[in-house]
């Protein structure tokens, strides 16, 4: 069975940092993009950052790009998001993904 397990999310200030945390398990983690998510309240979910399998090559949504750092542990199979200069438009639910499956998601609320 596929688990993904999002942690690392809270209650932080504006210009803040936070690293996010993905446990991954029930699949050969190291054969796999990876990707992180997030749902603001009330709209849809928005589409933040892919690392490939190897963790080589990543992509960023330009809302985060800059600001954001997505890393991958195949050893621990586990994926980070390393998150700086926060703003509050970043409040959100944020859900790592693989293969279309996401986790139970952690919160990040942005404010002062």
């Amino acid at each position: 069975e596929v688990q993904l397990v999002e942690s690392g999310g809270g209650l932080v200030q504006p210009g803040g940092s936070l690293r996010l945390s993905c446990a991954a398990s029930g699949f050969t983690f190291s054969s796999y993009a990876m990707s992180w998510v997030r749902q603001a309240p009330g709209k849809g979910l928005e589409w933040l950052s892919v690392i490939n399998a190897v963790g080589g090559s990543t992509t960023y949504a330009d809302s985060v790009k800059g600001r954001f750092t997505i890393s991958r542990d195949n050893a621990k199979n586990r994926l980070y998001l390393q998150m700086n200069s926060l703003k509050p438009e970043d409040t959100a639910v944020y859900y790592c993904l693989a293969g279309g499956i996401k986790g139970q998601g952690t919160q990040v609320t942005v404010s002062s």
